[in-house]
């Protein structure tokens, strides 16, 4: 990201928008989750352009000013979710996982692009990545989700979640591990590297149970990635999950960051779990859309908004 050292978006300060949450659930589903977005200099009709999936598949949301959201009829994929948005050039591809097995049957999924030159208008999907690997396979049948592709010279990088931990006060799973594959093309296929970049650990206060999930923004000396790891809280005898920072100069070996997250969980609409995210530079400054969710068991889950801005010098 032309502009941007590691030094100085590590030192953003980071507020939560006052109006959050800002976007709800779209009835009958529960949850309105895993927002990816592109600003308006990045859209070819000058608008903000989010997606994020409910129960019934992948939105489309347009705002004019990235607070109030309208959301279009309809998915634009079913069967989907855990989305993200890469525009290249006029093209835009949308990153996805489709799930292929649900309950009763052991779960299992694989990662699916569209590729768009409007936002609205999408080619059929292809296949970018299967499960394939062994800690693919931890907990389901083979489970590859939550894609993020950063260019690099001569190809792109995907990093990506895969396997599942069960999470016993919510009886749902979340990833387990991180991993990284590689491609000539933006549309793979993608070749996965055979060891997780990124796994829980037991001494690893915010990813204890497991790595989440994490997106990766490409800097001018670095790399830094915006992890929102799956670990259990001993004060309160609960699975959580918060937005942290991790560093990295390659891109491929990442460094723990031994610094309070950037979003946790509070009260309110995120009083159980601050989940996944999508993070841009947008008007001279960062902005990160996030969901999070109010309870374990039972819960909704909102998208919010936080903003990231140079901290003022002294005067």
């Amino acid at each position: 990201m032309a502009g941007t050292s590691v030094a100085e978006l590590l030192a953003l300060k980071w507020r939560e928008h006052e109006g959050n949450p800002l976007i709800a659930p779209p009835f009958p589903s529960p949850i309105i989750a895993d927002p990816t977005f592109l600003p308006p200099e990045d859209t070819p009709d000058g608008l903000w352009h989010l997606f994020a999936h409910s129960i019934l598949g992948i939105h489309h949301f347009t705002s004019r000013d990235g607070l109030a959201w309208e959301k279009l009829p309809g998915a634009v994929c079913r069967a989907s979710l855990r989305a993200f948005l890469l525009r290249q050039g006029g093209a835009y591809h949308l990153f996805y996982e489709r799930f292929l097995r649900l309950f009763p049957f052991t779960y299992r999924s694989r990662l699916e692009v569209r590729s768009s030159r409007d936002l609205f208008s999408w080619s059929r999907p292809s296949a970018v990545l299967e499960p394939s690997l062994a800690w693919h396979r931890e907990g389901c049948a083979g489970a590859v989700s939550n894609p993020c592709v950063v260019e690099e010279e001569g190809g792109f990088r995907l990093y990506y979640s895969a396997g599942l931990v069960y999470l016993r006060d919510c009886r749902f799973s979340e990833p387990k591990y991180i991993g990284v594959a590689f491609a000539r093309d933006t549309t793979g296929p993608y070749r996965p590297a055979p060891e997780p970049a990124l796994q829980p650990a037991a001494g690893d206060a915010y990813a204890n149970m497991g790595a989440g999930a994490v997106k990766v923004l490409r800097l001018e000396d670095g790399y830094v990635g915006f992890q929102n790891g799956i670990y259990w809280d001993p004060e309160r005898a609960r699975s959580r999950s918060a937005i942290r920072l991790v560093a990295s100069g390659d891109g491929l070996e990442w460094n723990i960051l031994e610094r309070e997250p950037v979003l946790k969980p509070g009260s309110g609409w995120k009083k159980a779990f601050v989940y996944a995210l999508d993070v841009r530079r947008a008007g001279g400054r960062f902005h990160l859309y996030f969901n999070a969710r109010d309870g374990w068991l039972t819960g909704r889950e909102n998208i919010g908004l936080a903003l990231g801005e140079p901290v003022p010098s002294p005067s």
